[in-house]
């Protein structure tokens, strides 16, 4: 009975280790796609930063290089 309940224990484990592996398998898949999620909106986010900035200068131009009012 020693060997029976030896082989079943190393079945067991083997099982065990099988859906680990899975287990890690899949995690390291979410966390490469997060990654390039991330990166994703890492350059979205910055595009519409300097998009941001650019429509800002244009709605606040520098006085200097606007014509004077009519009245002048």
């Amino acid at each position: 009975m020693p060997a029976d309940d030896l082989e079943r224990r190393v079945v067991e484990l083997e099982t065990r280790l099988a859906f680990q592996e899975q287990a890690l398998a899949e995690l390291s898949d979410a966390l490469a796609s997060t990654r390039l999620q991330a990166d994703r909106n890492h350059d979205r986010l910055r595009l519409a930063l300097e998009d941001l900035k650019h429509a800002r200068g244009e709605a606040f131009a520098d006085p200097a290089h606007e014509p004077p009012p009519p009245h002048y």
